[in-house]
């Protein structure tokens, strides 16, 4: 835990809009938690709050590898253990964007400490709806790689430079052949107002579609056609991470070891799939000419073999 120094609570610029991209270099972090701390209810100071940096280390097992792990469950679990002894009631958690840059991932709520591990304190974390409005928009420069953990109102933390407070950009569809969505993006596309290019051109075709899982390479090939489009069938996936298809159920319930006596668990496995688009058809075009490019596709990538197909 790094040491405390003297609070700072100043007020943001009258001047400065906390809505728009561009802002004044003299906003600072500090600014920005004073002013939204005030309208929380109850309020939250700068002494409730802890700000903490992650960053991706791809080849460390414990850490966060890339941004398919930037899950709640994820998060919390790779932030609820840490070596220190107490922490403020709100901890928000940034994210390394590149350079001296971090994009706010998100607030989450200390409710006081867990059962100990031999090396950690274990806090009880949930997800927190303060600074929602400023998810994945508001970003400061972070100048100290090592320093990962600040009190909100220690002085150089509070005068923390805010770079941008950025409306998020509206994401272009890249037409049916260039569909490549990893399961977090996937989250997004089937509810974030920014994709709302994808969801009308995907509400209006049946197809075949390829979810790889990128932890070990194997494929999933299968369909929507009817009613239900591609659209339909891609929401059930994010709702919970497998769609009712067999394989992937069992890698969504997996027993702890692979003990068949121990009771199926809730995973986070669907976080490795990536999903693509093989081919597209117009509404009216047949449920046999779907089915009849189900198969070949089974076939021609060895799903069934090799991979998660099951029949």
């Amino acid at each position: 835990m790094p040491d405390l120094e003297s609070p700072v609570v100043t007020p943001p610029p009258a001047t400065t809009s906390l809505g728009v991209a561009t802002l004044r270099a003299s906003l600072t972090l500090g600014h920005v938690l004073a002013a939204m701390g005030a309208d929380y209810v109850p309020r939250v100071g700068l002494e409730d709050t802890l700000i903490i940096r992650h960053t991706f280390k791809s080849g460390d097992p414990g850490s966060l590898h890339g941004p398919e792990d930037l899950t709640d469950e994820r998060v919390l679990a790779y932030t609820m253990e840490q070596k220190f002894d107490a922490a403020p009631r709100f901890w928000v958690i940034f994210v390394a964007d590149g350079g001296k840059r971090s994009r706010l991932w998100g607030t989450v709520e200390n409710h006081g400490k867990l059962e100990p591990t031999d090396k950690y304190n274990v806090f009880d974390l949930q997800r927190s709806d303060f600074l929602a409005s400023l998810e994945d928009r508001l970003v400061i420069e972070w100048d100290s790689p090592i320093a990962w953990c600040r009190r909100a109102d220690a002085h150089k933390t509070s005068r923390i430079p805010v770079l941008e407070i950025a409306d998020r950009d509206k994401v272009p569809f890249p037409g049916f052949d260039g569909v490549l969505l990893p399961y977090h993006q996937l989250c997004e596309m089937v509810d974030d107002p920014r994709y709302a290019d994808w969801r009308v051109a995907l509400s209006e075709v049946q197809g075949i579609y390829l979810i790889t899982d990128s932890s070990n390479g194997k494929q999933y090939v299968g369909k929507a056609d009817g009613a239900e489009r591609i659209l339909g069938r891609w929401t059930s996936y994010a709702r919970d991470g497998h769609g009712g298809n067999v394989a992937l159920r069992e890698l969504a319930f997996q027993s702890a070891a692979g003990d068949a006596n121990t009771p199926a668990s809730k995973t986070d496995h669907a976080r490795h799939f990536i999903f693509s688009l093989l081919r597209v058809f117009g509404p009216s075009r047949p449920s046999t000419e779907v089915n009849a490019a189900e198969s070949h596709y089974k076939a021609a990538l060895m799903t069934r073999t090799f991979g998660l197909n099951r029949n």
